[in-house]
């Protein structure tokens, strides 16, 4: 799959905020992903310098395509972010308009520009303005995915380079079953990549998706958490690391941006899931959660 001249090898991790850290996106980039996208970050809080906006966006040599993710409706501080600097390093920006939270929705930001596209169309023409490569991530539509590919239509004439679709509206946050085909609509009506977002979790439910919706590729969102060895094994190979070592892995580079008892919070969730459907699973997430130093995390994931 080729995105304004961006090469991408392989599955893309989608941008979940909360967990798509540095660490995890070097953990997914040396098990195969081809692309990792940050945590979806603020325009106005990165114009306003925000320290915590400008963590979100730290990224490390293992990604093989760098890309962040910026969210908000002001089309001067989504272009006025693009332009920022430390957005030089990023392959790809990404803008989101899929994010459900209410909280993003009623400030009119993420899924809410489902329901304006006009504005939708001002966003991506700012930010493509900046002269960066664009992509949206959205879903099927806010309420009805009646209207996706029409949408789909407009970002690409706004001067998107790709779009991402998770299959599901807004009101369905995460539940019931991904929607294929609005995707494989919206893949009919455009002539830029599309991919494929939503229950991807492994190498049959990836191929699944690409061929029922002809889609450029697929992003796996929540079905990599405590799993980046998913995109090893969509691309047909084995896991090039073991629970233990990604675990390593992931808390080593947390602490280049983190104190230790941020990283030691910021891990819990985590171990969570790295240790869901093990063998004492639930026994050693209880143990995380008790930790409280590196220490004794890296004592406890001996175990997996």
């Amino acid at each position: 799959m080729i995105i304004g001249g961006v090469e991408i090898k392989g599955a893309v991790l989608a941008p979940l905020a909360g967990y798509t850290d540095a660490g995890f996106r070097a953990v997914c980039s040396l098990c195969g992903a081809g692309a990792v996208y940050t945590e979806m970050v603020s325009a106005k809080g990165l114009i306003y310098e925000s320290e915590k906006t400008k963590d979100l966006l730290y990224s490390t040599k293992y990604e093989k395509v760098s890309c962040a993710q910026i969210f908000g409706n002001d089309p001067y501080f989504i272009k006025a972010a693009c332009e920022h600097e430390i957005m030089d390093k990023f392959a790809l920006i990404d803008i989101n308009m899929g994010c459900p939270v209410p909280k993003i929705v009623k400030n009119g930001e993420g899924s809410a520009l489902l329901n304006n596209p006009a504005l939708a169309e001002s966003v991506v023409k700012a930010a493509v303005s900046s002269g960066r490569r664009i992509t949206v991530k959205c879903r099927t539509g806010f309420s009805s995915p009646s209207n996706c590919a029409d949408f789909v239509k407009r970002m690409q004439d706004a001067g998107a380079l790709a779009v991402t679709i998770h299959g599901r509206t807004r009101e369905q946050y995460y539940s019931g079953k991904a929607d294929l085909e609005p995707i494989k609509k919206a893949v009919e009506a455009v002539d830029i990549p599309v991919i494929a977002n939503g229950d991807i979790r492994d190498r049959q439910s990836a191929l699944h998706a690409l061929e029922y919706t002809g889609a450029a590729g697929v992003a796996v969102g929540r079905g990599a958490l405590g799993n980046p060895f998913v995109f090893a094994r969509i691309a047909g190979d084995e896991p090039p690391m073991t629970v233990k070592q990604a675990i390593d892995m992931h808390i080593d580079i947390l602490l280049e941006i983190y104190p230790e008892h941020k990283v030691v919070n910021d891990m819990k969730k985590h171990f969570a899931f790295y240790t869901k459907g093990m063998k004492k699973g639930k026994e050693l997430k209880m143990k995380a959660f008790s930790a409280q130093s590196i220490k004794q995390l890296k004592e406890i994931a001996e175990n997996l």
